[in-house]
C-alpha cells in the first residue's frame, strides 16, 4: 500500500458459515467509522441469531490514528477474538468490524480448534468481502474575492481537486480536497495565489 491510500470495505458482507464438527460459526464484515458504529452492527447480529450465545469480534478504526479492539465473549482467552484481528492485520483493512457467531455442536474443539475456526470464519468473510482502497485526503478551506473565482477554478480542474463545498456571499469559501502526497503543493499554489487565503481543516 502507498503512503496515502488504504484498503477498506464498503458495503456489509453476505453472511458466511463455517462448520467444524457440529459447531457453526456465521461470519459477517461490515464498514465502520466509529464505536458507535460497532455497537449499531453488534445489534444487527445479536437480532438475527437471537440464539446464539457466541458473538466474538474485531474491528480496527483509523488510518493514521489506529484504534483496535478484540473481543472473545465467553471464549477462552485469545481464541476468538484476537485471531479474527490477525486476518484483519493480515488483508491490510481498516474501518471495518468482523462479527463471528457460534453455534456449540456438542463437541468441544479445545483452544486450538477454536482459534482455527475463528481464524479461518475470519478468513472466508473478508474473502467474501469486497475490498477497496481508498486515498487518504487533506482538507483545506479556501476564502478569496468574486474577482479570483476563474483563477481558483482553473486550478481546481487542472489539479484534478475535489471541490466539497462552496459559500458564495460577500465573498467565497470553498472547502477542497487532495490525496495527501499532492496536498503540499496544492497548498503552497493557493497560499502563493494573490488575494486568496488557504487553511488546513482538521479531517
Amino acid at each position: 500500500m502507498s503512503l496515502d491510500s488504504y484498503k477498506t470495505i464498503d458495503e456489509p458482507t453476505k453472511e458466511t458459515l463455517f462448520k467444524d464438527r457440529n459447531s457453526k460459526f456465521f461470519g459477517f464484515a461490515f464498514p465502520v467509522k466509529s464505536e458507535d458504529d460497532v455497537k449499531i452492527c453488534l445489534e444487527k447480529v445479536r437480532k438475527i441469531h437471537y440464539a446464539a450465545r457466541h458473538f466474538c469480534y474485531a474491528y480496527q478504526i483509523g488510518v493514521e490514528d489506529i484504534k483496535y479492539r478484540a473481543n472473545d465473549d465467553g471464549e477462552p482467552n485469545n481464541s476468538a477474538g484476537m485471531p479474527i484481528y490477525g486476518q484483519i492485520q493480515s488483508f491490510e483493512v481498516t474501518n471495518i468490524l468482523i462479527v463471528v457467531v457460534r453455534y456449540f455442536g456438542g463437541t468441544k474443539l479445545g483452544v486450538g480448534g477454536l482459534i482455527n475456526a475463528y481464524k479461518t470464519s475470519a478468513q472466508i468473510t473478508l474473502e467474501a468481502s469486497n475490498i477497496i482502497e481508498k486515498t487518504i485526503d487533506v482538507f483545506f478551506q479556501l476564502n478569496f474575492e468574486y474577482d479570483m473565482m476563474n483563477k481558483v477554478m482553473r486550478i481546481i480542474k487542472e489539479k484534478n481537486i475535489n471541490l466539497e463545498s462552496q459559500k458564495m456571499e460577500l465573498a467565497c469559501e470553498y472547502v477542497i480536497s487532495i490525496r495527501k502526497k499532492e496536498a503540499k503543493t496544492v497548498f503552497e499554489i493557493f497560499d502563493n495565489l494573490y488575494k486568496v487565503s488557504i487553511k488546513k481543516l482538521e479531517a
